[in-house]
């Protein structure tokens, strides 16, 4: 099903279930994805339970990463799951509004506004805004989903059963990031550091991907200074 914040913007797929990193920043940041509800159940079950930030950077698998066979179409983007005119980038942008845009025929969108916690600036202007794989789509082949089905290529581009997967921000750091991971690229924002790593991690808990030395390097490093950051997930289908 949709994340309990995705709900009210789309009916639930049967394809998706719920995920989220839940995130208790540092700093005075507000990031616009504030924490979620913890899940039930032990902290340390590995599978639904809260972590702490280094302790689910050590449950990440180390492993080389190939991009051989990677292309972009291989994983079909922005479908509407639960046809309701709606697709995913638009319910993306529903579900992380400041301030509401106004929804007129075929979901087209108006007015609203919204936080691009990446460079911590508010946008007016959907136009302006990018859809980011919080994991870009060529990370993620490289670190196991070329071995994936189409199908579940498919969902994890659409991932909205998770609040931290897709994030709405704004274009200029979004195509400055591109591909890369954190070894290579960090929000500009200082006090964006704890929410984007546990994003990412929880990205890769959640969909089972591998980290290279040098990504696990920069995340150990970074969640150094966010020792009150905690992620939460759930594996997908």
């Amino acid at each position: 099903m949709f994340s309990a914040r995705r709900l009210a913007a789309a009916l639930a797929s049967p394809l998706l279930i719920l995920a989220a990193a839940a995130c208790t920043p540092d700093v005075s940041h507000q990031d616009a994805k504030p924490p979620l509800p913890k899940p039930s159940g032990p902290a340390s079950d590995g599978k639904n339970g809260t972590l702490g930030l280094l302790d689910a950077i050590g449950r990440l698998k180390m492993a080389r990463e190939s991009r051989t066979g990677y292309e972009r179409d291989k994983f079909h983007l922005w479908t509407d799951a639960d046809h309701n005119g709606c697709d995913t980038r638009k319910e993306v942008l529903l579900a992380e509004a400041v301030k509401k845009p106004r929804q007129g025929k075929s979901c087209r969108l108006t007015g609203g506004s919204w936080r691009s916690y990446y460079d911590d600036k508010t946008v007016t202007d959907a136009r302006k805004l990018d859809i980011d794989h919080v994991v870009p789509l060529a990370e993620a082949w490289d670190s196991g989903a070329s071995k994936w089905t189409a199908q579940r290529r498919e969902q994890y581009a659409n991932d909205l059963g998770a609040d931290r997967s897709l994030v709405a921000v704004s274009l200029g750091p979004n195509r400055t990031k591109g591909d890369k991971d954190p070894a290579e690229w960090m929000p500009p924002a200082r006090d964006a550091t704890c929410t984007y790593v546990a994003d990412w991690v929880s990205a890769k808990l959640r969909w089972k991907l591998t980290v290279d030395r040098a990504e696990q390097t920069k995340l150990q490093l970074a969640a150094a200074s966010c020792p009150r950051t905690k992620v939460s997930f759930t594996p997908a289908p």
